[in-house]
């Protein structure tokens, strides 16, 4: 499947070395102004831009081709774009052709298909999410007037301590700092972790912790359809994405039903929760608190040491991976999260609004 949604669809299409990635959006409705230069910022927070991250670098200037008028206001028509790919440099991969690289999708596509792209991976390559990111900003642009504000940030890196939920995150504290961590000691030991690890020839793990203000109660579907099911399919959708947890997650395990639970208070005349262990969504429904997820990545398996492997016909080779690769997801991820989050709750606020 290459279609996220029900009512707000995206289709992407497009490999990591052909001449562009792109998408179609469906189901956007007509009237609302697209800020062009919000969406362009989104892409360059997913472009390389540190020593940790690939060299290779692009443009990523999206073109719309459908579904906007001249002064940017969308008409409820399918809204197509494509994001150029400059950069490509299929030959680094020319000795790959028969070999499967470790933990990466070579093998399993040419099981599945019988046949896969070698240049950069291909379909199964981390740049198919620059059409995301562009999804998501004209998503999150629509959520926004809902008052739905989304918000990604790095929660930890390797061995590292980690970051509990923080509500009150800015995008400007995430964007200051250099592995996406708004609190500033522990970006430094992050940073200075992904550093060791680029220089050491490998790469390192992490957790994305997003927040969500501003879901009202109401949105999600239960039994086959709830809210945080919709959130882990489009997060583990991700590249390298291997957990999703809402609220305290697998912590809440632990815990007595009297730890656990959240009781209902009334605040300023609107009924509340004290706590917010479920992370906002109980029953597979929003509850008007804080949406709260974590979702774990796994390292980058591209890495510049000499590894084990086999060939096409079984035989065992040793493998050194070429081509251009970062020490992380992080912090390049971060606006990736944003984005697939946003498109699942634009879906679920067009199901609300179709509900009433």
């Amino acid at each position: 499947m290459n279609t996220l949604g029900r009512l707000f669809r995206f289709t992407s299409f497009g490999e990591s070395h052909g001449p562009v990635t792109g998408g179609v959006i469906d189901g956007c409705p007509a009237g609302l102004f697209l800020d062009r230069e919000e969406i362009r910022r989104q892409l360059l927070r997913r472009s390389s831009r540190d020593v940790v991250s690939t060299p290779r670098r692009e443009k990523d200037l999206p073109e719309f081709l459908s579904g906007l008028t001249s002064e940017s206001f969308t008409t409820g028509a399918p809204i197509a774009f494509v994001v150029p790919n400059e950069n490509v440099r299929g030959k680094d991969y020319a000795e790959m052709k028969d070999l499967y690289r470790p933990s990466h999708a070579d093998y399993t596509y040419q099981m599945k298909y019988g046949i896969r792209s070698v240049e950069g991976g291909g379909r199964s390559s981390a740049r198919e999410t620059a059409a995301r990111v562009v999804a998501g900003a004209v998503a999150a642009q629509l959520l926004r007037g809902l008052g739905v504000e989304v918000r990604s940030y790095t929660s930890s890196v390797g061995s590292a301590p980690s970051l509990g939920y923080r509500d009150d995150v800015t995008i400007e504290e995430v964007e200051v700092s250099k592995t996406g961590c708004p609190d500033r000691a522990l970006d430094v030991a992050y940073y200075d972790l992904l550093l060791q690890a680029r220089a050491d020839g490998d790469t390192l793990g992490g957790t994305v912790t997003t927040i969500v203000r501003g879901v009202p109660a109401g949105w999600g579907e239960p039994l086959y359809d709830k809210l945080h099911a919709r959130l882990a399919f489009a997060l583990m959708s991700v590249n390298a994405a291997r957990a999703f947890e809402i609220g305290d997650g697998r912590d809440i395990a632990g815990c007595r039903g009297s730890e656990a639970n959240d009781p209902f208070v009334t605040i300023g005349g609107t009924i509340r929760t004290a706590s917010n262990h479920s992370g906002g969504v109980q029953g597979g429904i929003s509850n008007g608190e804080v949406l709260r997820m974590r979702t774990s990545f796994k390292p980058i398996s591209s890495i510049h040491q000499v590894q084990q492997t086999v060939d096409r016909e079984g035989n065992p080779r040793e493998l050194l991976i070429p081509g251009r690769h970062d020490a992380s997801v992080f912090p390049r991820v971060l606006p990736v999260c944003d984005a697939v989050v946003a498109l699942t709750l634009a879906d679920f606020a067009l199901l609300s609004k179709m509900n009433l």
